[in-house]
């Protein structure tokens, strides 16, 4: 197979905003064909130049009639590209090409029953004549643009689906993307590969083929400093440029005093175990705790330890000599949740590899997972031979404790959390619940509360625990841990760690909530 492949047949996925634009990259992906997702005001050259075979509008928040919507040319739609719009994709392409949208005298919101009109192309195969849809929205297609047909409807929604006379472009009301929908998986599949002719080439085998082959190409005989936390990201990072350019890439990895209990040794021995060339250890954890001394907000954290870190590898690099860029593990929920990377998506926190770099670089940055979900990471790690033990650990932020520490971060703070997380996990392992949740982690409280130990009246630190469910990171469910679990738990903490009387479990879902507390 050649290393180009995986984009052949690639889609762009156009983002106007909508929660679920991921969750449609993600069943792209699932279906082994390539896509991107872009602004909503990507200019039509770039779109011809990247040759796709497809175009999907995502939902969006907006009311296509609002002068301020987003929008896009109207000339999309005749570049003989087939397109895909759903909810607000499907609103806009209507409006643009000559149909009324108006807002829903009903509107619809959850499951719906969806009546098909016509049982081709995205509906071939199906097999049924009603399907149980995801409905989001408070406007509605109330006619048509020229040739363009109806091919299903609900009770309160006229055209659920419509189609142009000559099968190029498509719209949909409900939510296809969605778990809710039934046969949503089979409908994007049939837009893929009937409409599109797109072809199933998207694999991690061919994603580290056209990676390595790209980081060659890019990198030309340039030398590397990788950065690696230990954690799975920048760790399969590392492996993937290892793969590609060998010994010109140096790992390194830093302590910067916000670890877990014993994580820089996990580190040595990973590295020791699974890779080959140097790894450079920095202790700065004096350094960090000093420029963190009085900061309080969450976002300034993120941002002095990103700084920060920068500040370290760019000191590395002078020592070194030659170096010319930086890798990273960041992903792609990193990237959305940072910044409004593709299209209008609201900022929900900087991450420190991505909103807290400082504008200014000497290092040219690169980060081949960027694209990625981390189910696809450690999917990815596995084609690269690296152990489950490695693939399987829980995520960790890279700011470290220092988010898992509301307010003041002091030496004393941290103590107390290693030893309230490390109890957590090694509960998690001996019961065997590590392996069904997403994430787990403690979390120390800026407030005391009033205790009885003993005959004498207390007054400690809170402790919370968080475990979640999920896929992606992208959405999570807090874990339901067995209440005996949870006993076991808080009884360990509150009597082995001095100063802590409480310990309270976070059960609260992403949204509204995130998984991390800063």
């Amino acid at each position: 197979m050649k290393s180009l492949d995986i984009h052949k047949g690639k889609v762009l996925i156009l983002d106007f905003g909508s929660q679920y634009t991921q969750l449609i990259a993600r069943r792209v992906r699932e279906l082994r064909v390539y896509c991107e997702i872009v602004p909503f005001f990507i200019p039509l050259e770039e779109i011809e130049h990247l040759h796709p075979s497809g175009l999907i509008l995502s939902g969006g928040p907006a009311s296509v009639y609002n002068p301020k919507a987003p929008s896009c040319p109207k000339e999309l739609f005749a570049l003989n590209i087939p397109v895909l719009g759903i909810c607000y994709g499907m609103q806009l392409m209507a409006h643009l090409l000559g149909g009324k949208v108006v807002p829903s005298p009903m509107r619809e919101y959850g499951r719906t029953q969806l009546i098909i009109a016509d049982g081709q192309d995205l509906f071939q195969g199906l097999g049924v004549e009603a399907l149980t849809v995801w409905m989001s929205h408070g406007d509605t297609v109330v006619e048509l643009p020229d040739h363009f047909q109806t091919i299903a409807h609900t009770e309160n929604c006229p055209t659920a689906a419509m189609r142009s006379v000559d099968g190029r472009l498509f719209g949909l009301q409900f939510h296809p993307e969605v778990v809710h929908t039934q046969n949503g998986t089979q409908i994007i599949k049939n837009f893929l590969f009937q409409v599109c002719h797109c072809s199933p080439l998207w694999n991690m085998q061919s994603f580290i083929e056209y990676s390595v082959k790209k980081i060659r190409s890019e990198m030309g005989k340039a030398q590397v400093l990788c950065a690696l936390s230990g954690g799975v990201d920048s760790t399969v990072a590392a492996a993937l440029l290892q793969r590609a350019i060998g010994s010109r890439s140096r790992c390194i990895f830093v302590d910067n005093g916000l670890l877990r209990a014993g994580e820089a040794q996990r580190v040595l021995e990973t590295f020791k175990d699974n890779f080959t060339g140097e790894l450079i250890f920095r202790d700065t954890a004096e350094r960090f705790l000093e420029k963190l001394n009085g900061v309080i907000d969450p976002e300034e954290k993120r941002k002095v330890i990103g700084r920060e870190f920068i500040s370290v590898f760019e000191e590395e690099a002078d020592r070194l000599g030659a170096i010319e860029y930086l890798v990273q593990g960041t992903l792609y929920p990193d990237v959305i949740e940072s910044i409004s990377y593709k299209g209008p998506s609201a900022t929900i926190k900087s991450h420190h590899n991505v909103g807290g770099l400082p504008e200014a670089m000497e290092l040219k940055l690169l980060e081949p997972l960027r694209e990625l979900f981390k189910d696809e990471v450690r999917e990815l790690g596995k084609e690269l031979g690296l152990p489950a033990r490695v693939l399987e650990r829980h995520p960790f932020p890279g700011p470290g404790l220092a988010v898992r520490i509301t307010g003041e971060i002091t030496p004393e703070r941290l103590d107390t959390l290693r030893q309230a997380d490390a109890i957590f996990l090694e509960e998690l392992h001996q019961s065997g619940l590590y392996d069904q949740v997403w994430q787990a982690f403690a979390i120390l409280l800026p407030i005391k509360t009033v205790g009885v130990m003993g005959d004498e009246r207390t007054y400690e630190n809170v402790v919370a625990l968080r475990a979640v469910t999920s896929l992606d990171g992208m959405t999570a469910d807090w874990a339901k841990l067995p209440h005996t679990f949870l006993e076991k738990t808080s009884n360990r903490i509150i009597n082995e760690i001095k100063g802590v009387n409480r310990v309270v479990y976070d059960i609260s879902s992403k949204p509204p909530s995130t998984i991390e507390w800063e």
